[in-house]
């Protein structure tokens, strides 16, 4: 997961030692990145049978609202981002606003030890600086309508789309796995939020190769969870 440069100055400033000779990260090297913790890293592999299941007397639920939103799809040097900011989330009965939302390939965190093509990362942040990521899992199946809007924007199509609709960039189930982990690019920032949704997301492999044309590997390798509760909500 990467923030946006807002975000971003916010957290600590990016270890040189995680960057290649031009500029990108170094995902060949990861050992060489840098972090002030160590304990409490992202992404993980979520042990399905291993997870607790959520208490029913707290607010579970992932809402959003304004999903609708004006967009604008960029290469970052990183991975695919499409910065928009109007979409809002209720978060555990907490507000948060989205600052981006990007893509590793393959998925950063797996399921039983599963990798999927993509791994969508919605960056969302609180007033008081909280950060929440909602990690989705993308699969060769159906086209995306909305997938190709972020596609045909990035490669600035004419009569692109200037909006794209999150919504359906999201499963119907909204049913998550949720863990306190960090950054998955350096800083590695730790107390990060993340609410990884299990059911996934269709896109056609003509959609998948596009966004591996642009980063075929820009994920972290999994990290231990190191004895950290891992909750299941069902949705």
């Amino acid at each position: 997961m990467r923030i946006s440069l807002p975000l971003a100055a916010l957290c600590l400033s990016i270890a040189f030692v995680a960057h290649a000779g031009d500029g990108r990260i170094d995902y060949d090297h990861q050992e060489r990145w840098q972090s002030a913790h160590d304990m409490a890293q992202s992404p993980i592999d979520i042990v399905t049978r291993d997870a607790v299941p959520a208490r029913n007397d707290e607010p579970q639920a992932l809402l959003f609202s304004h999903t609708r939103a004006p967009m604008e799809a960029v290469d970052n040097g990183h991975a695919v981002e499409v910065e928009t900011h109007s979409t809002e989330a209720t978060i555990r009965g907490r507000h948060f606003t989205l600052a981006q939302f990007h893509f590793h390939a393959a998925s950063e965190h797996t399921l039983d030890g599963r990798h999927y093509p993509l791994e969508g990362h919605y960056v969302f942040k609180a007033q008081d600086g909280r950060i929440a990521v909602v990690g989705v899992m993308y699969d060769i199946g159906k086209p995306n309508a909305q997938a190709q809007a972020v596609l045909d924007s990035l490669a600035h199509r004419k009569n692109a789309p200037h909006e794209v609709d999150i919504d359906a960039l999201l499963p119907a189930n909204r049913g998550y796995y949720h863990y306190l982990g960090s950054l998955t690019t350096p800083p590695l920032t730790e107390n990060v939020e993340w609410y990884v949704l299990p059911t996934p997301v269709t896109m056609s492999r003509k959609q998948i190769d596009a966004f591996l044309a642009h980063y075929r590997r820009n994920n972290r390798n999994v990290q231990p969870l190191n004895g950290r509760p891992l909750v299941h909500f069902e949705g």
